[in-house]
């Protein structure tokens, strides 16, 4: 059998040549990986090839935008920072992603050794199949210092690569490298093999953000070099007079146009429209940042081939502010009303806190549709507001608008899987299968890091009040986008930090017993609500239950929090959890790593403790998810016989 296996992995070995895997070599660790609670920040090297754009990358690592920096030389390089951890049972640093299948029924380790040249880990004999739009966890090799450098860096070598070519380029000496993975001599280094860079500093520089700013004309070439300079100056006063006659010409052209835009609008300020919208012309129009159904405006096409018959009819509140950064996509009634089968039932997804949401096909493209009314302009203009300047993998994406007198549209991306609720309450009755734990994990982890965006990384920074499981979607791949952002508000300084002060809005039984208090909304009001959303992830129950009630009892409300806090208080640790495992959503068939369940069920409790200042922020949210995520996952290999494990990778996780 051992003869066997030594074969394989010589096949393997050498039809992987020019893309070397990790148990192709040595894995060099820079210190004892013993202490499996040991966090730290770590850097992958990686040479994407020119399909790899950034948002693809940023799908194969999990990672943010400014978690990657590009090497400045030409190399091609970019470096990918991420949490690394002590792997139990391994001894080896490994870190957690996750890999979508691209293709069709295949082997998942052929895919992923193109994808990672080198950086990824893989068990042995890892054999597993997939499907195209599968996501498959996977560990990458990245490593923690001991403490004489503040960084170590996931490094393959190439053929072009030596010891002393990495010294110069990293700016560290060659027995720092050497002695980092335990090497004595610089010949013993090998193409193909992955290595420990030592770093003091983040290597790189930011990554380039695409300039959309038009260059300036090239300079017109000299008169002088065929004239003379008499010539010369002589062409110079034509030229000038020519671009003062062209202005002076647009100037006149653009007063004139005024005129009749002024003419038109109050000639037809008394005539009442129905479904008129608005056309923006000659503009940039794309709030979906490129990756839907975005174009150029100035074409002249006009619904039905009308050009006379579109009117603006564009509320006052939506003014040039909510289109600051990005102008939205601008779409005709007409094409709305076909899209949606005339807003027939059968293309009802459901209804949202303001409105209803809609199936379509918008130009060959499926969208969700959120219907409103005209009372509902200051919703529509937040959720304007904030995605027109936010954009992130797990938050939904809006495409564009149309509005008429009496209704208000929202057009976004399409959730193929629906909400997260659809999926926790009544599953079965739904269609649904129940989500396995790792997909729960993941769920739980994509729509943190969503919300971390918002309260961390944007300007200016949002709170959502309204996070619930049923405005967290799912994407084709069960991977969690943030929806419904008609709540949504800028925090402002005050004496307590970023807050927003307002009436009180959000679902019963996700608001935090201060907002209900005070009526000031800040961060640590949406950690509360997510900390219900996993306390509901652990269960499959509703936010709010209703006890059965008999003869001589009646039926009564309560929370989950409560329910919750009660079954944690009887289970002190991971192996005296007896009131806990009752609580559990009997979808998970039992079927999950009890020390992982547990530190979920400790986080949410963190979340929804009633001093704000306890609890985490997301960002501490997201490192703990990331590490039980990683602890979920060799959990899971620990169990690679067991088909209904494993059945959330079929599926697509």
């Amino acid at each position: 059998m051992d003869h066997v296996q030594s074969v394989v992995l010589a096949v393997l070995c050498l039809s992987t040549i020019f893309k070397i895997v990790p148990f192709c070599s040595s894995y060099p660790t820079p210190s004892n990986c013993t202490d499996t609670g040991r966090l730290c920040t770590s850097f992958l090297a990686f040479k994407p090839s020119k399909e790899q754009t950034l948002p693809v990358i940023q799908s194969m690592f999990d990672v943010l935008p400014n978690d990657i920096t590009v090497e400045g030389n030409g190399k091609g390089y970019v470096f990918i920072r991420k949490n690394c951890s002590c792997a139990s049972g391994m001894k080896k640093y490994l870190t957690n992603t996750t890999f979508t299948v691209r293709k069709n029924n295949g082997s998942v380790y052929g895919m992923v050794v193109d994808a990672y040249d080198g950086l990824a880990y893989f068990p042995t004999n890892f054999t597993r199949e997939a499907k195209k739009g599968a996501v498959v966890s996977l560990k990458l090799i990245c490593g923690c210092s001991s403490g004489l450098w503040n960084y170590l860096m996931s490094y393959v070598m190439t053929d072009d690569d030596t010891v002393g070519s990495l010294s110069s380029r990293f700016g560290v000496s060659m027995d720092n490298i050497e002695a980092v993975n335990g090497i004595a001599n610089p010949d013993n280094f090998t193409a193909g093999s992955l290595y420990y860079v030592p770093l003091n500093s983040v290597p790189g520089e930011p990554y380039p953000v695409e300039n959309h700013t038009v260059p300036a004309p090239a300079p017109a070439p000299s008169i002088a070099d065929i004239s003379g300079v008499e010539e010369n100056h002589k062409s110079h006063t034509i030229y000038w007079w020519i671009i003062g006659g062209l202005g002076a010409g647009l100037l006149l052209i653009a007063v004139i146009l005024a005129f009749v835009s002024w003419r038109s609008s109050n000639s037809g300020s008394s005539e009442k429209i129905s479904h008129k919208f608005q056309i923006l012309r000659n503009t940039s129009f794309c709030c979906a940042s490129g990756r839907y159904i975005c174009g150029s405006s100035g074409d002249g096409q006009e619904p039905n081939g009308e050009s006379n018959d579109q009117q603006m009819n564009i509320p006052k509140v939506i003014g040039t502010d909510v289109f600051d950064m990005e102008k939205p996509l601008v779409f005709a009634y007409e094409d709305i009303l076909s899209s949606t089968d005339g807003f027939s039932d059968s293309n009802l997804l459901g209804h949202g806190t303001y409105g209803s949401v809609y199936y379509a096909i918008l130009r060959n493209q499926e969208v969700a549709i959120k219907r409103m009314t005209a009372t509902k302009t200051k919703e529509f203009t937040a959720e304007m507001k904030v995605l027109c300047k936010v954009h992130h993998l797990n938050l939904v994406e809006l495409i564009g608008y149309a509005v008429s007198n009496d209704e208000l549209f929202l057009v976004y991306e399409y959730a193929q899987k629906g909400s997260l609720k659809s999926h926790l309450n009544d599953p079965q009755n739904r269609g649904h299968t129940p989500l396995s734990w790792i997909m729960r994990v993941q769920i739980a982890l994509d729509a943190a890091r969503g919300l971390e965006y918002i309260h961390e990384h944007t300007k200016p920074h949002y709170v959502h009040r309204d996070i619930k499981t049923s405005n967290i979607l799912l994407d084709d791949s069960f991977r969690a986008k943030i929806s419904d952002f008609g709540l949504s508000k800028l925090m402002g300084i005050t004496n307590d930090g970023e807050a927003s002060a307002t009436r009180v809005v959000g679902t019963y039984g996700y608001v935090a017993p201060e907002y209900l208090r005070d009526g000031l909304a800040t961060k640590k009001t949406d950690v509360y609500a997510f900390g219900v959303v996993l306390f509901e992830m652990l269960t499959g129950k509703e936010a709010v239950t209703r006890t059965e009630g008999n003869v001589m009892k009646t039926a009564e409300r309560r929370s989950l929090v409560s329910i919750m806090l009660a079954a944690l208080r009887n289970s002190p640790d991971s192996t005296s959890m007896t009131s806990l495992k009752d609580q559990l959503d009997p979808g998970l068939m039992d079927l999950y790593p009890s020390d992982c369940v547990f530190k979920v069920a400790m986080l949410a409790k963190q979340c929804v403790d009633d001093d704000p200042i306890l609890r985490p922020d997301m960002k501490q949210v997201v490192i703990t998810l990331s590490q039980i995520m990683l602890s979920s996952v060799e959990w899971e290999a620990t169990l690679a016989g067991n088909s209904q494990v494993f059945s959330g990778i079929v599926q697509g996780r």
